[in-house]
């Protein structure tokens, strides 16, 4: 799969949801974790697997002071009204996906920010680890390579074709 991608929560409160966000983040490969304006003293006790090991932990105060990569598209998951369905969204290839404070929204300074929003169809809010590993594998499933799906439950996905290597390739043609 190429590009990348990071999570991160604005305003979360509850140290256990992000030491699982952080486990699945590390699970389906996010380059990195981040937060803004939460305050994670107590994280070492919530991340079981000690994540921060394996994949960088960024912690932002403020929205302003936010940073992301160069052409690293930031992506808000909430349900609101003009967010576009997780099922129909398609995945830029460097994102960082940014939830909001259980019990709360992203703010509107963070949703005008946004290059998309999304939301997943559910009739109510999710937590933020479980909408983050929701999101994450829609990611992997989607912009990865995988066989197609059987038409029917019993049915056995087909193999993925061979890959061919091409010849040699010059972009200067000889005359």
């Amino acid at each position: 799969m190429r590009g990348y991608f990071a999570i991160g929560v604005e305003g979360g409160n509850k140290i256990g949801n992000l030491g699982n966000l952080m486990r699945t983040a590390h699970g389906f490969g996010a380059s990195f974790v981040f937060t803004i304006g939460s305050d994670h003293a107590k994280l070492r006790r919530a991340d079981t697997s000690r994540v921060e090991q394996s994949v960088p932990l960024y912690r932002f105060n403020s929205l302003d002071e936010m940073m992301l990569p160069d052409r690293c598209q930031l992506v808000g998951v909430e349900l609101v009204d003009e967010a576009i369905d997780l099922p129909s969204f398609t995945h830029p290839q460097q994102a960082a996906y940014l939830m909001g404070p259980e019990r709360g929204s992203l703010s509107a300074e963070t949703l005008k920010r946004c290059d998309h929003i999304i939301k997943i169809p559910t009739s109510f809010c999710l937590n933020q680890a479980t909408a983050g590993a929701v999101v994450m594998y829609d990611r992997v499933s989607t912009l990865g390579r995988w066989p197609a799906r059987p038409v029917t439950p019993m049915g056995t996905p087909e193999p993925l074709p061979v890959h061919v290597s091409g010849g040699q390739f010059s972009r200067k043609s000889k005359k």
